[in-house]
C-alpha cells in the first residue's frame, strides 16, 4: 500500500507537537493580516475585547467566540455589494483585483456564498494539494481525467486548476449535459481517472450498459475520486462502486478550499486523511454543535468542525462554524500508517432530526439500511411533512427493496430493518416500500429528504 504523506514535505519530518507549533506561528501571522486588512474581522476582535497579539496559542484562540457562520457570511456579502460593489464580503482581505477565481456553495440551505474566492497564492495552495491527491492515486502528467461536476461558479471548479497543475488533462463534461454525453466523452477520450459525486458513480453503473453497451469497468479507469456525499464511508457502497469500476475509489473533501483531505489505498475505509494542516486548523478545532463550546481533540471525538485559515489571502475564515458534524481520529491510520489527523463526516447540523428527543442523522439511517443489500438497493428518502428538525413520530422512510426479492418477504425484512434501526439509531420508523429504480438518483447530490411542506 502506498504511504500517505503531508503535502508540505517538511511536515513529514515533524512530530505532532512541532506541527502544532508551526500551525500556531501561521495562525498568529494570519490573525494580524486579517486584522490589518479586513474591517469585518477588526470589528470582531474589537467586539470580543481582544487584540490578535494577545493570543499566543491555538488553545487561546479556541476560547474566542464563533466569528462567522453562513448567515453572517451572507450579511457580509450583502454589505460589500452595497458599499463596494463586489460580492466577496466585508471579510475580503485583499483587493478585489487580486481575486483570480471565485466559486460558490450550492445554495441548498439559502443564498449561495462566495466562500471559494481565491487569490493566486490561495489557488496555488489548493492546486498543489489537488495534484498531491492525484499523484497518490497514481494519476500523473500526461493522464486524462473525466471531470463530471457542475461547471461555472461552483465549488468543485476550484479543483480544475489543480488537475492542470498536475499535468493532467481534465475532460470537463458538465454534469448537466446528462448521462449520455458523460459516457460518450468517456468513450471518446479514454480517461485514466474520473471525478464525480458517489450518486453519479452509482447512476453510471446502471446506465452504461443501456447507453453504450459496456459496463463502467470497461472504461478502464485507474482511479475514481468522489466528493460531496456520505457514501464511500459506507462499506457496502464503497465495495459496490470499486467492484463495478475495477479501481480504487478515493473519498475526498476540500472545505472552503482551505484544506484537503482524502482516503487512503486501504480496502477498508479509515476516513479522509488531512494532508494540509498548514492550510487550515481543520480538524484541530471542534465544538459542541449546540453550545459552540470547544471540545477536547482526542481519538474518536465527534463535533462541529470550525474553519480557520492559516494561509489565506482573499477571504480568510476565522472560527467559522461550518455546520459539518465530523468524527476526528488522532491515532495512526490502521490502513496506511498516516500519522496525521483523519475525519469521517457524520452529517450536517441542519440535516439533523429530533425524534422523541433523540438526535437522528440521515447518514446513520442510510448506513444501517445499506447493511441489508442486496435485499434493498440502498436508495432511501426521509419523508418530512413538517419543517425539521422536530419530527412527529413515527419518522417515515421510503426505501427501495432489492430487484429479486419476493414481495411476500418484505414484512420479515421490514422487521429486521426496524430492529437494527432501533438498536443502532434509537428510532423505529414507518417504512414505505418502493420498487427498485423508482427513487430517482441525482446527477449531483442525491437528496436525503422528500419535503411535503412549504
Amino acid at each position: 500500500m502506498k504511504k500517505m504523506r503531508f503535502v508540505t514535505d517538511s511536515l513529514n519530518y515533524m512530530s505532532h507537537d512541532e506541527i502544532v507549533q508551526h500551525q500556531e506561528t501561521k495562525l498568529l501571522k494570519q490573525m494580524k493580516y486579517v486584522y490589518n486588512n479586513s474591517e469585518f474581522y477588526r470589528e470582531k476582535f474589537n467586539e470580543n475585547g481582544v487584540h490578535p497579539q494577545e493570543i499566543r496559542s491555538i488553545e487561546d484562540f479556541r476560547k474566542l467566540p464563533i466569528m462567522m457562520d453562513k448567515d453572517q457570511e451572507r450579511k457580509s456579502q450583502q454589505e460589500s455589494m452595497e458599499r463596494y460593489g463586489h460580492p466577496f464580503g466585508m471579510h475580503l482581505s485583499c483587493s478585489p483585483d487580486d481575486v483570480v477565481l471565485t466559486a460558490t456553495t450550492s445554495g441548498t440551505t439559502g443564498v449561495p456564498t462566495f466562500t471559494y474566492t481565491l487569490a493566486q497564492s490561495d489557488q496555488d495552495n489548493i492546486s498543489t494539494a489537488v495534484a498531491h491527491m492525484l499523484e497518490y492515486g497514481r494519476i500523473t502528467a500526461g493522464d486524462r481525467l473525466l471531470f463530471n461536476h457542475a461547471l461555472g461558479v461552483y465549488a468543485t471548479s476550484a479543483a480544475i486548476p489543480g488537475i492542470r497543475h498536475a499535468g493532467v488533462l481534465p475532460i470537463d463534461v458538465d454534469v448537466r449535459a446528462g448521462t449520455s454525453e458523460i459516457l460518450r466523452y468517456a468513450q471518446l477520450t479514454k480517461p485514466n481517472a474520473a471525478m464525480m459525486t458517489p450518486s453519479l458513480a452509482e447512476h453510471l453503473i446502471q446506465k452504461a450498459p443501456e447507453l453504450i453497451g459496456k459496463t463502467v469497468g470497461e472504461l478502464n479507469l485507474s482511479a475514481l475520486y468522489t466528493v460531496g456525499e456520505i457514501a464511500i464511508g459506507i462499506p457496502e457502497v464503497k465495495k459496490k462502486i470499486e467492484d463495478a469500476y475495477g479501481c480504487r475509489v478515493y473519498d475526498w473533501i476540500a472545505p472552503t478550499a482551505g484544506t484537503v483531505a482524502f482516503s487512503c489505498d486501504s480496502d477498508d475505509y479509515h476516513g479522509m486523511h488531512c494532508v494540509t494542516p498548514d492550510f487550515d486548523l481543520y480538524p484541530y478545532d471542534l465544538v459542541d454543535p449546540d453550545t459552540k463550546q470547544a471540545l477536547e481533540i482526542k481519538d474518536g471525538v465527534i463535533g462541529e468542525a470550525i474553519y480557520t485559515s492559516l494561509d489565506r489571502k482573499a477571504v480568510p475564515m476565522l472560527r467559522m462554524a461550518s455546520g459539518d458534524i465530523v468524527q476526528v481520529f488522532t491515532n495512526e491510520c490502521p490502513g496506511c500508517g498516516f500519522k496525521g489527523y483523519r475525519v469521517k463526516v457524520v452529517g450536517r447540523s441542519d440535516d439533523m432530526l429530533i425524534v422523541k428527543g433523540v438526535n437522528v442523522y440521515p447518514s446513520a439511517i442510510k448506513k444501517v439500511i445499506n447493511n441489508f443489500t442486496p435485499h434493498v438497493t440502498g436508495e432511501m428518502r426521509i419523508v418530512l411533512n413538517d419543517a425539521p428538525p422536530r419530527v412527529t413520530p413515527p419518522l417515515v422512510v421510503k426505501m427501495e427493496h432489492g430487484l429479486n426479492i419476493d414481495t411476500n418477504d418484505l414484512q420479515n425484512l421490514e422487521e429486521k430493518i426496524k430492529y437494527a434501526l432501533k438498536h443502532q439509531v434509537r428510532m423505529t420508523p414507518e417504512i414505505i416500500w418502493c420498487a427498485p429504480g423508482t427513487l430517482e438518483k441525482s446527477m449531483g447530490k442525491t437528496p436525503l429528504f422528500e419535503k411535503n411542506y412549504n
